[in-house]
């Protein structure tokens, strides 16, 4: 299972999710992609990751350690860092917040989704549980690929190498925080994914 938890204000409908969606259905694997809409709240929106994945092992004896993959952009992929160090499962990060608290902090006040223009309020109490639900560097970083974009506008990915250090992946010359490029790294992050079932049918 490939559990994609998307970036702040985004949503399944985002660019990266469209297309790995697409490149599992290509191969036959649609079946293994799930990405929900988060809620605003962090607590909640990982109580709903957590929920996918108890419910994955329940209904189709997921292996968290051998069948999970858990894929976030920006303040998603802070969640699956989150996910993955519980699960002990494998994680695909792209442009990941590292100090989620710190600066989502600039963040609280009223907002409109991306992709649909719908409103929503980050609370103060929303960065609480940012910060209560740290879990500091990954214990195994060879569990992670990570894309950081050394032309991200929002991150520092300074901040992103030293904290994913170990890890599989690509530091990006250019691009930017959304990763506009995608396509091109896409291949890459399905082999991690999917070893074995990367090509295409």
């Amino acid at each position: 299972m490939i559990l994609y938890l998307h970036g702040f204000r985004s949503s399944p409908d985002s660019y990266k999710a469209t297309l790995m969606a697409q490149a599992l259905q290509d191969r036959g694997l649609a079946d293994r992609w799930v990405c929900p809409q988060l809620p605003a709240s962090p607590q909640q929106a990982l109580a709903l990751g957590n929920h996918l994945i108890e419910q994955a092992i329940k209904t189709r004896g997921l292996r968290p350690g051998q069948d999970l993959v858990i894929a976030g952009s920006s303040l998603g992929g802070y969640y699956a860092t989150c996910l993955a160090e519980h699960w002990k499962a494998r994680a695909i990060v792209m442009n990941p917040v590292v100090y989620a608290a710190r600066d989502l902090a600039t963040q609280v006040g009223e907002h409109t989704m991306y992709h649909s223009d719908a409103p929503f309020v980050f609370l103060p109490e929303h960065v609480d549980e940012l910060a209560a639900m740290a879990v500091g560097k990954p214990a195994h970083p060879e569990r992670y690929y990570l894309l950081a974009a050394k032309g991200d506008e929002v991150l520092d990915w300074h901040e992103m190498a030293d904290w994913y250090r170990g890890s599989k992946g690509h530091i990006l010359e250019g691009s930017d925080h959304g990763i506009s490029d995608f396509d091109q790294y896409l291949p890459d992050v399905l082999a991690f994914a999917l070893p074995g079932n990367a090509s295409s049918n």
